[in-house]
C-alpha cells in the first residue's frame, strides 16, 4: 500500500495514527468482552477504520456527520468520551439512549453526529435537510453521510441524492463498498462496477479511493468538502474497503470464500500504516508501544467504570416525560374580530401567519410553490417568502420528510405537504421511526408537521381517499391533529408549528370549501390535546372527529328533541381522556363516529377506555360507528353507501331504544 504524505507535517501524520489505533484497540477489547459475556452484541469495524478516521479529520468539527454502525471511528475521533460510549453498549444510564436503544443508533448534538437506524438508508435523507439549513444560513459547511453497499440499494440512497442534485446541496454520500449485504456480496446487490458510475445520472460528480488508505480518504474528503463549501453541490465517494468481521458476531463469516479475509489482511488499514510510520521514521517502535499501553488503559479504565455502573431501573414516568421534547411556548387566545371564511382560508391564514412569525420556517411539497399546492393552501407564498423557504420538492416523500428532520437538526422548523394523506405511505418508515422515536432515544427534537389532506365524500377512489389517522395514533412520539372547523384549523396549525414535536396534521379535502365559519384576525392558538364539547346534553354522547363532527350536527339540528353531548376530540394523539370520561359517565350511553373504517380505528380504543373505566355508569354498550372494512370506492354511489352517515342515525336510535 502506497501512502502520498503530500503536505501532512510528521506530527499530523501521528495524530492520524493515534486515531486509527485507538478504534481499532476497542474493537479488540470489544470482542473479548462479547466472549465474556460482558456486553450483548457487536458490530464490527474491524478492517474498517481508515474510511470513518479519515473522513471525520478532514471534516471540520461543527460539521454534521451521520454514520452507520461500523463507523466506530467516527465517534473516538470526534471526542465521545468512551466513559459514556461504553454505557451506550452496556445498556446503562450514562448512555446516550438511557438504554432504549443500542450500538451507534444514537445521535449528539454536542459532537455534530446523527446516529443511524437500522433500516440503513433514512440518514440519507436527514443529511439534505441539515445541508440545507446550512446553505439557508450561508455557512458554507458540508455534510457527509455514510451508508454501506447494500444499504444503497434501498430508495432512499436514490431520493437523497436525487434531491441534493436538484438542490444544489453540499452533501458528500460516502458509499463504505466492503462488498457484501450480510452475507450477500456485491454481484448479487448490483450490476455496475463503481458507484462512481451512478454520479452522472444525477448530474453529480463523483470520486472512488482505497478505503483500507487513510491518507487517500482523508485526502479526497479534504478535496471534496473545500470545493462544496464554496460551491455546494453533492458528491459520491466510493470507498473501497472490507469486513474482516461478520455483520454481527453471531453471524460469522463462513459465507467468505477461501482465502478472502486473508487477501484482505494483507490490506489492513491500521499495520500497513504502523508500518509506513516505522520505515519513514515517523514513528518509533518505543514510541509505538507506548502510544498502545497508553490508549488500552484509556479503554480499559472507561470499560470498567460502565461495566460496573449500576444497571437501569424502570421508571414509568421518565419514560414518557422523554417520548416529546418540551413544549415551551404559552398558548395566544384568539381576538375578537372574525370574518367568515372556509376551512382552506384557515390553513391558508395559518401557514402564512407561522411563516411571518418564524422566520427560520420552511415550507416543502410537491407543487406548492408557484403553482400554490393541488388545492391552493399555499398560493401567492412564493411572492411574500421566496423559493428559499417555500420549496418545490421531486416526487421524493421519504427524502423530504427526512430533510425536515435534517432542518430541525440544524435549527429550523418545517411543514412538509403531503399531496395527499395516501402518499404518505412513501415517507412512512421516516415518520414513525426517525420523527417519532428521536427525542425519546437520543434528545433530538423533531420540528416538524406534515400536513394530510385527507378523506372520502369527493369521489377520488382508493388512492386518494383513505382515512388513515390511525396508523399514527398507533405510533408514540408523534401528536396527531384532525379540526373540523376554520377557527380550530388555524389555532391548532399554528400551535403545531409552534410545537419542537412531530405533528401530523390532518386536513379534510371535501371539507375544505364546502364548511364555514368565523375565522379570528391575527396569530393564536389552539391547545393541542384538548377536545371542544361542541353541544352539551343528557341523553348520549357523541364523540368524533372531523367530517363526522358534522355528519353529527346535522344530525342532531334534524332531531332536535334529542339531548346529546357532542364532542369534537380535535386532537387524536394526546386524546382527551377527562373529557371522554366525563362525558361517557354523565350520559350513560357512547356512540363513536369515524369515518375510517372500523376494524383498527381509533373508535376501537376510544370504546376500550370507556369500557374499562365508565362500565358500571354505563345504560347501554358503547357504539362504534364507522365505514365499510373495504376501500374507498370511486364511484359515488358506491362511496355513500361506503361512508358511515347513515349508519350512524341508526345507532344513535338505536342506543336510545336501549
Amino acid at each position: 500500500m502506497k501512502f502520498n504524505r503530500k503536505a501532512f507535517t510528521d506530527s499530523q501524520l501521528l495524530d492520524i495514527y493515534k486515531n486509527l489505533l485507538k478504534p481499532r484497540l476497542i474493537e479488540e477489547k470489544m470482542l473479548i468482552a462479547l466472549r465474556q459475556g460482558r456486553i450483548s452484541k457487536w458490530f464490527s469495524g474491524y478492517g474498517q477504520e481508515a474510511v470513518s478516521v479519515g473522513a471525520t479529520m478532514a471534516m471540520h468539527p461543527n460539521e454534521y456527520m451521520l454514520p452507520m454502525h461500523r463507523n466506530l471511528g467516527i465517534f473516538t475521533t470526534r471526542g465521545i468520551p468512551l466513559y459514556n460510549l461504553f454505557s451506550q453498549f452496556q445498556g446503562k444510564a450514562d448512555g446516550f439512549t438511557k438504554g432504549r436503544d443500542r450500538s451507534f443508533h444514537f445521535g449528539s448534538k454536542e459532537h455534530h453526529i446523527v446516529g443511524m437506524i437500522s433500516h440503513l438508508g433514512p440518514q440519507m435523507g436527514i443529511a439534505d435537510g441539515i445541508a440545507l439549513a446550512g446553505k439557508l444560513n450561508k455557512e458554507k459547511k458540508a455534510t457527509l453521510v455514510i451508508t454501506g453497499d447494500g444499504g444503497a440499494s434501498q430508495g432512499d440512497f436514490h431520493e437523497a441524492i436525487n434531491v441534493a442534485a436538484v438542490w444544489d446541496l453540499p452533501v458528500i454520500f460516502l458509499v463504505e463498498n466492503n462488498h457484501w449485504g450480510l452475507s450477500t456480496p456485491s454481484s448479487e446487490q448490483f450490476k455496475f462496477r463503481s458507484f462512481t458510475y451512478k454520479a452522472m445520472g444525477y448530474g453529480i460528480k463523483a470520486k472512488a479511493v482505497d478505503g483500507n488508505n487513510v491518507l487517500d480518504v482523508y485526502q479526497a474528503v479534504t478535496d471534496i468538502t473545500t470545493e462544496i463549501r464554496e460551491n455546494p453541490g453533492p458528491y459520491i465517494l466510493e470507498c473501497n474497503t472490507f469486513r474482516m468481521r461478520g455483520h454481527e458476531e453471531a453471524s460469522g463469516t463462513k459465507y467468505y470464500p477461501d482465502g478472502l479475509q486473508e487477501k484482505w489482511a494483507k490490506k489492513d488499514p491500521v499495520d500497513n500504516y504502523r508500518t509506513f510510520l516505522l520505515e519513514k521514521g515517523i514513528l518509533h517502535p518505543d514510541e509505538n508501544e507506548r502510544l498502545q499501553e497508553e490508549i488500552k488503559k484509556e479503554i480499559n479504565d472507561a470499560f470498567e467504570k460502565a461495566f460496573v455502573a449500576p444497571e437501569i431501573e424502570f421508571d414509568k414516568a421518565t419514560e414518557f416525560v422523554d417520548l416529546y421534547a418540551p413544549v415551551k411556548h404559552e398558548l395566544i387566545d384568539p381576538s375578537d374580530e372574525a370574518k367568515e371564511a372556509r376551512l382552506v382560508d384557515a390553513i391558508h391564514e395559518g401557514l402564512k401567519e407561522s411563516m411571518r412569525k418564524h422566520n427560520n420556517l420552511v415550507i416543502m411539497g410537491q407543487d406548492i410553490a408557484e403553482y400554490g399546492g393541488v388545492f391552493k393552501i399555499t398560493e401567492g407564498f412564493v411572492e411574500e417568502f421566496g423559493k428559499d423557504r417555500v420549496r418545490n420538492t421531486p416526487l421524493c416523500e421519504a427524502a423530504i420528510v427526512g430533510s425536515a428532520l435534517g432542518l430541525s437538526v440544524g435549527g429550523y422548523k418545517a411543514v412538509m405537504e403531503m399531496q395527499f394523506a395516501d402518499f404518505v405511505t412513501e415517507g412512512f418508515n421516516q415518520i414513525v421511526n426517525n420523527l417519532a422515536k428521536i427525542h425519546w432515544r437520543w434528545g433530538q427534537n423533531a420540528d416538524v408537521v406534515v400536513r394530510m389532506p385527507t378523506g372520502a365524500g369527493v369521489g377520488a377512489g382508493p388512492f386518494h381517499s383513505q382515512s388513515n389517522e390511525a396508523w399514527f395514533t398507533h405510533t408514540p412520539g408523534l401528536k396527531v391533529v384532525y379540526p373540523a372547523f376554520p377557527e380550530d384549523a388555524k389555532g391548532l396549525l399554528i400551535n403545531a408549528i409552534d410545537d419542537p414535536n412531530p405533528v401530523m396534521f390532518f386536513e379534510h379535502k371535501a371539507l375544505y370549501r364546502s364548511i364555514y365559519g368565523p375565522l379570528p384576525e391575527g396569530y393564536y392558538h389552539v391547545p393541542i390535546g384538548k377536545a371542544n364539547l361542541i353541544k352539551e346534553g343528557n341523553e348520549i354522547s357523541i364523540i368524533t372527529y372531523g367530517s363526522g363532527v358534522h355528519w353529527a350536527l346535522e344530525y342532531l339540528n334534524a332531531n332536535p328533541e334529542i339531548s346529546a353531548d357532542l364532542i369534537d376530540l380535535r386532537t387524536l394523539q394526546p386524546l382527551d381522556r377527562e373529557a371522554i370520561i366525563a362525558s361517557a359517565k354523565k350520559t350513560g350511553r357512547v356512540v363513536i363516529l369515524q369515518e375510517d373504517v372500523m376494524f383498527g380505528g381509533i373508535a376501537s380504543d376510544i370504546s376500550s377506555m370507556i369500557m374499562e373505566e365508565c362500565f358500571a355508569d354505563l345504560d347501554a354498550p358503547v357504539k362504534r360507528v364507522a365505514s365499510l372494512d373495504t376501500p374507498v370506492p370511486f364511484a359515488k354511489a358506491l362511496e355513500n353507501e361506503f361512508l358511515p352517515k347513515k349508519r350512524f342515525a341508526e345507532a344513535v336510535e338505536e342506543l336510545l331504544r336501549f
